[in-house]
């Protein structure tokens, strides 16, 4: 069997593609009745706006923040912003990323290079910063138990703000990662600069 799709490649990153993917990824959801989507979300604005989106009750909205590490650079959820994403039936995650940021990653700074979590980030840095987040995210709801194991799943991220990315994946945990799956593309920014 032979399948053709398109891949939306935006001309930017971040905020300024974030409708045009957000269409694109409710499109190919429907298409392949996928209700798991999983959006990284800062603020909780992209969460809202995925939410608005896709605006279908039985949705499984996931929601993934950074930990709380990094509240000193402004990066956390506030509590008035959990509040908000909860009202609005969409599920909160605030962990460490998988993909660096652990343990690993301060033995890695103090002593130099490279955990083994780094060089699958750096590796998936290639596609871009919304690919990397959107593998992580989807591994980070799956040890959460947020999300089914046995379908695939939707993760949407981007560059600094706003989404810039979309990819249907079959989903891992991050113990058997080698099982994690990326079956389609369906945005992702062109240049990464």
């Amino acid at each position: 069997m032979l399948l053709e799709k398109t891949i939306l490649y935006c001309d930017s990153t971040g905020v300024g593609s974030t409708d045009l993917v957000l269409a694109a990824a409710k499109k190919r959801a429907k298409e392949l009745k996928i209700m798991d989507i999983i959006v990284a979300s800062t603020h909780g604005g992209t969460a809202i706006k995925a939410k608005e989106a896709f605006a279908d009750p039985k949705l499984n909205l996931v929601a993934v923040g950074i930990a709380e590490g990094y509240r000193e650079n402004g990066w956390c959820f506030t509590d008035a912003e959990k509040k908000r994403l909860e009202k609005e039936g969409i599920k909160l995650l605030v962990a460490s990323h998988v993909l660096g940021d652990g343990v690993a990653s301060s033995f890695t700074e103090k002593s130099g290079g490279k955990s083994i979590e780094e060089v699958v980030r750096d590796t998936l840095y290639r596609f871009g910063q919304g690919m990397k987040v959107c593998v992580e995210i989807v591994m980070m709801a799956a040890d959460a138990g947020l999300i089914p194991m046995d379908k695939e799943v939707m993760a949407i991220a981007g560059t600094a703000a706003g989404t810039d990315t979309c990819i249907v994946v079959k989903p891992a945990y991050p113990r058997k990662f080698y099982e994690l799956e990326i079956r389609e593309i369906v945005a992702k920014p062109r240049n990464l600069a």
